[in-house]
């Protein structure tokens, strides 16, 4: 294992992860997932858009922490974060979305940590359930790994591409 991999395997192994429904989640959960959700896809993108959608409240929330520094006595930075939107009068798919790494840790394998770690756990929780997602079109290769197929035209949404994947 060359150096840069094992600084990767080490940061994901300190990583803490909370699954949670929005109700027990802290306001400092809630603020790092809207500031993350804000740093990663309003101004890293370029993207003036409405993130509050009034979705969240019946969302469970995948987060993965980092260490906290206690040195510095600061809370532990949110290094990953997604939404699962369960299926509801309107919509019988299940959906993933919110889809986010933060830029300090990029590169180690934590987008494909979440999807795992979130696929088990849907279809453990919701067996045969289809999921569907809403992926920017240059990540259909990242999704596709996981086993989402394109089910939609690529399709411009607030400036940018996306397509609709689904898995059964």
């Amino acid at each position: 294992m060359t150096e840069p991999q094992q600084t990767a395997a080490t940061r994901l192994a300190q990583l803490e992860w909370r699954w949670k429904a929005f109700d027990d989640l802290t306001t400092a959960e809630v603020y790092a997932m809207l500031a993350a959700r804000s740093a990663v896809f309003v101004v890293e993108q370029n993207c003036v858009y409405g993130d509050i959608d009034g979705l969240d409240s019946d969302a469970w929330h995948l987060f993965a922490f980092g260490p906290s520094d206690v040195f510095n006595n600061k809370r532990p930075p949110l290094a990953g974060y997604l939404r699962v939107l369960l299926p509801d009068a309107n919509d019988t798919d299940i959906r993933i979305g919110r889809v986010l790494t933060t830029a300090e840790f990029r590169g180690i394998g934590l987008g494909n940590a979440m999807l795992e770690r979130s696929l088990a756990h849907i279809r453990m929780q919701w067996p045969g359930t289809p999921i569907r997602l809403h992926a920017q079109a240059h990540l259909q290769g990242f999704y596709g790994a996981f086993g989402f197929t394109p089910v939609s035209e690529i399709h411009e949404e607030d400036g940018i591409p996306h397509v609709w994947m689904r898995s059964a």
